[in-house]
């Protein structure tokens, strides 16, 4: 609901009488397709903008052309009798006037008629829906500015759905654009975690690790590995599963969930692990290369220096495999996934063929004697647990291989979970295998020498003396075999040795290679969110997958000054540092959002892949229009309620003066209002302004009040219950606040009470009058000698403008008892501060404004107060299709995680009010009707420039389905919500310069007529619920 607000439009047509057809389409509500019956829509609310054009001939109410119709409608004579006029389509390239309430009428969908937008989930997408573009509501300019606009773009009806021809053109256009590269769940995640998780820690540092920790030791370090990946993993689908997912991994994962100020930090953070990766499996890889070259004697210079000449070769050609594009590498991954599925099997089934040659170097097979030995830690050379951990934990590090690259998969919310935790499974176990495996039939220490064997004047009891050799010259040191010695140990145990070299080559490179991909996509995607000023350079990407090239440099650059270090032990606690506060971060991302008061809570089940929804919201903040804070109490506390530490809550007063103000007396008065709301415990500022009336008041307060973010975006007020007993020009005043607030885009919030808000004329107890005003019949005078400073210390705040502050403060003791009325309205003033007990709020969302209708309610439901009531949601819908709009409905409610008791779908809002109820409506506008039949053209021109307000008799016709709307549902209100707590309900719009003042007030009164306490809420049609994708 943020953005620069429109500036204030004022003047209206010169005359309301006539309206001339303006063609255009509506962005909510397109023609329907031919044969369809529910496309038809009344004048104005639909198919046409009106523009005035003079003083009509009362012979011309009938024609066609004067109330908006397409000029090829035929007139048919029985529809002189039909209360409104409706439109459909009769499959035959005609359309022809009928009955608005025929059966046919009545079969419609709720929202034919009107190109206000009835409830959609595709509305609340944050990006495309699926069959294209994405679906915008109608702003609330389309809905409320004077018909001189540019026409709406077409769309679709609401309530109508695609065809399935037009679904298949959909589709057949989107997949005609194509040429990009999109990746399953096998493909672009299962095997790229499984991968980049089977990575240089399985063949050349696995078996070291268990020398150091022992069998039960390593075993806890993986279990603790994998319990870490997997609840990563499990917030990772969290947050991926969440509508669309776009490219960037686990950056575009947290700053949606937190911001992206703080994915922003934890970003670069995990783009620059990613690249120092790149560097540990390129060591781990020029590492098994220098160690055959030895075996060969074939070193260039010496060990150091050749792994750093390799890895320099090594990481080029990965660069020139990653710019040639992802499809090349995919289909690397998939013969690198062959190569490592072969060595890891060949290293099983070579612990089970134990070889005499190989007994010196310290494989035996499987003993018991070996497994109890190696069972516990011997850690040497100052290592630790820890140290040994950090040193394993990047094996780990590849499950966020497949969310990395997020933008490149077909289904990103259901292959990133699948992919994942079935990736962590799977490794994990073959983990927990080889730690096993190598700790039953490897010895820690072994000389390599055939002629160890052991000799009868030895006194040796380790498990190698038991089959026959004494190691025990190792202890001193100089060993270059066994688990604590030999890097590459598993290739001594495999069946094939060269297998598992290629197994090495294999994980080591694929492993280097999902790095190299990866790094540059998180990169490019904090980059574009343009958060560190100077790093938009790498935002940008080439060819037709967005391939973010100069990501690829800088990572590439970044590998290489590690890769130079070459020494893995040294490298792998750095990334495991980096990685695990990546990971920290995500799951605290998942944490805050379950914990925070918001809808779409996370809820994260262990023992259940269950996906969740996580949904972004923009809180109400609210400017009540309450007058002194003491006057109307029950809206306070009722807005209180939803935006007390959440949001901003502004009390403002509109004071009309008609004398040069008292500034003293105004910042007392201030003062004693902030104070009077602070005792209360009423988060809330206080924010008066002098004014010449309430409407440019409230221009003011639109305009100046707040800063930044803290500036409110919801117009509260009360609704004028008063109205028909005063002066019209009131009235008029009062309907153009609304429009204002509207035309400055902010929400509306109109709360009625059955007994009303205003409670000023009541003396109450902690009521500051100044002593000129006249006291009530029976009241003692209570006089108090005040100097200014104590004046300004009271907690009191005055219920009338005082006007004379060196005047003595008096306390007036109200004697005489309270009337029934003020009895009944004092008690209607508190009651939204008790407990609410159990009941219901209904939620009438009849027309899409954004979700302000929905969220509202939401926000009570978290408050103790009205903890105990539940949300029952009605929408209007159609006749024969009830249980379908009641499941998007609660699709559209779950993706909010929103709870609900109860879905109504009221498939008769379309049917005729009751005739007393007509005939009531017609005996509250008749005052206020211009009546420009029964006078000349003249005189009923100049009346309606006098009272503006009036109500004309085109207008009447006009609009008489739309009232005959409001009449429905007020008998539909108090059928279905007489015993709600609440009734939170879409306000109706008014076009402004179309529908008079009187018209739209008489529509508010007979819509909230006799119910319990009812809130009219209209945003201003931004999406305050979304769901991030």
């Amino acid at each position: 609901m943020s953005g620069q607000k429109p500036s204030l439009r004022t003047g209206s047509p010169q005359s309301r009488f006539q309206v001339d057809v303006v063609t255009e389409g509506s962005s909510a509500a397109p023609a329907p397709a031919p044969g369809s019956t529910d496309g038809s829509r009344p004048p104005e609310e639909s198919k046409g903008r009106f523009r005035v054009v003079g003083f009509m001939d009362p012979g011309a109410l009938g024609s066609a052309m004067d109330i908006g119709l397409p000029p090829d409608v035929s007139h048919e004579p029985d529809t002189a009798k039909s209360d409104s006029v409706s439109l459909h389509s009769t499959g035959t390239g005609h359309t022809h006037i009928s009955d608005s309430h025929s059966n046919t009428y009545y079969m419609r969908t709720f929202g034919h008629n009107t190109i206000d937008a009835v409830p959609n989930i595709d509305f609340y997408r944050q990006t495309a829906a699926p069959l294209g573009e994405k679906l915008t509501r109608p702003s609330l300019s389309e809905l409320h500015d004077e018909l001189d606009k540019e026409p709406f773009e077409e769309g679709l009806a609401n309530g109508e759905e695609p065809s399935a021809a037009e679904e298949a053109a959909a589709l057949a256009a989107k997949e005609a654009k194509g040429g990009t590269i999109k990746f399953g769940w096998v493909k672009g995640v299962l095997i790229r975690c499984m991968l980049n998780i089977w990575g240089v820690m399985l063949f050349i540092r696995m078996s070291w690790i268990v020398g150091q920790a022992g069998i039960g030791l390593t075993i806890a370090i993986i279990l603790m590995a994998t319990v870490v990946t997997t609840i990563t993993g499990l917030s990772t689908s969290a947050i991926a599963t969440n509508g669309f997912v776009r490219g960037g991994g686990a950056y575009y994962l947290i700053s949606r969930s937190l911001g992206p100020e703080f994915g922003g930090s934890i970003g670069l953070i995990f783009a620059f692990a990613n690249a120092v990766a790149v560097a540990m499996y390129v060591v781990g890889f020029a590492e098994t290369v220098v160690e055959m070259l030895n075996d060969v004697d074939a070193l260039m210079t010496d060990e150091l220096n050749d792994i750093r000449i390799v890895g320099t070769l090594t990481v080029i050609l990965l660069l020139g495999i990653s710019v040639a594009g992802m499809e090349w590498e995919a289909k690397a991954q998939i013969v690198l996934l062959v190569i490592l599925l072969g060595a890891i099997a060949n290293y099983f089934i070579g612990t089970f063929m134990p070889a005499e040659s190989k007994e010196p170097k310290g494989f035996f097979g499987y003993h018991t004697a070996i497994l109890f030995e190696n069972f516990g830690p011997d850690f040497r050379e100052d290592e630790t647990f820890f140290s040994v951990f950090a040193i394993f934990f990047p094996a780990a590090t590849g499950i966020l291989a497949g969310a990395n690259i997020s933008g490149d998969l077909t289904d990103p919310q259901s292959a990133i979970p699948k992919g994942t935790l079935l990736a962590i499974l799977i490794t994990g176990l073959t983990y927990v295998a080889v730690a096993f495996s190598t700790g039953s039939c490897i010895v820690r220490d072994a000389t390599g020498d055939h002629n160890d064997t052991i000799s009868d004047t030895v006194n040796c009891t380790d498990a190698a003396c038991t089959l026959g050799y004494d190691f025990s010259i190792c202890k001193e040191g100089g060993c270059q075999y066994g688990l604590m010695n030999d890097f590459q140990v598993m290739s001594l145990v495999s069946g094939f040795g060269p297998l598992i070299t290629a197994g090495i080559f294999s994980a080591t490179l694929s492993s280097a290679l999902a790095s190299l991909v990866s790094a540059p996509k998180v990169f490019q995607a904090l980059c574009k969110d343009n958060i560190y000023p100077g790093l938009g350079v790498f935002a940008k990407g080439y060819g037709k997958n967005n391939e973010p090239l100069r990501g690829y440099v800088l990572t590439f650059c970044i590998g290489l000054a590690f890769i130079l270090i070459a020494e893995l032990n040294i490298i792998a606690p750095i990334i495991s540092n980096f990685f695990l506060a990546s990971y920290a971060l995500i799951n605290f991302s998942v944490f805050h959002a379950s914990m925070a008061n918001s809808p779409g809570r996370f809820d994260v089940a262990l023992l259940r892949a269950r996906v969740v929804k996580l949904t972004n919201f923009v809180m109400p903040q609210c400017l009540v229009l309450a007058g002194y804070p003491n006057s109307r109490p029950a809206l306070l506390h009722l807005v209180h309620s939803f935006t007390k530490n959440v949001s901003l809550m502004v009390c403002g007063h509109i004071r009309t003066v008609t004398r040069r103000p008292n500034f003293k007396e105004l910042f007392q008065d201030h003062a004693r209002c902030q104070r009077w709301l602070n005792k209360k415990r009423i988060k809330a500022f206080y924010a008066p302004v002098l004014a010449d009336n309430l409407r440019h008041g409230t221009q003011l307060l639109l305009q100046a009040v707040g800063l930044g973010r803290l500036k409110p975006n919801t117009l509260v007020m009360g609704f004028k219950n008063n109205w028909s007993d005063g002066d019209m020009r009131d009235v008029e005043i009062y309907i153009n606040t609304i429009h204002d607030a509207f035309d400055l885009q902010f929400g509306v919030v109109i709360l009625r009470l059955p007994d009303g808000l205003d409670i000023s004329h009541i003396q109450g107890q902690d009521e500051l009058l100044s002593s000129h005003e006249k006291p009530p019949v029976g009241s003692k005078d209570i006089l108090i000698s005040v100097s200014l400073a104590k004046d300004s210390d009271s907690d009191s705040c005055p219920s009338k403008t005082t006007s004379n502050q060196s005047s003595p403060l008096i306390i007036r003791e109200t004697k005489s008892p309270l009337s029934l009325t003020d009895q009944r309205l004092l008690e209607s003033s508190q009651q939204f501060k008790k407990k609410q007990g159990k009941g219901t709020i209904d939620v009438w969302w009849l027309f899409d404004d954004g979700g302000l209708t929905l969220l509202i309610p939401y926000l009570l439901t978290n408050r103790s107060k009205w903890g105990d009531c539940r949300i029952r949601v009605f929408i209007g819908g159609k006749i024969n299709r009830i249980d379908h709009d009641r499941r998007a409905m609660a699709t559209l409610l779950s993706r909010f995680r929103i709870d609900f008791s109860d879905i109504n779908v009221l498939g008769d809002i379309n049917t005729k009010p009751k005739k007393h109820n007509k005939l009531s409506f017609k005996e509250l506008i008749e005052p206020y009707r211009l009546k420009e039949d029964d006078m000349e053209q003249e005189a009923a021109e100049r009346l309606k420039a006098q009272e503006p307000w009036r109500i004309t008799d085109n207008e009447l016709e006009l609009y008489k389905a739309k009232t005959n709307r409001q009449i429905r549902l007020n008998e539909l209100l108090k059928e279905h919500s007489g015993t709600a707590k609440l009734i939170v309900m879409s306000m109706p719009l008014a076009r402004k310069g179309t529908v008079s003042s009187a018209l739209y007030m008489c529509w508010l009164e007979t819509l909230s007529k006799d119910l319990p306490p009812l809130l009219l809420v209209r945003g201003n049609h931004q999406s305050v619920l979304t769901f991030y994708s």
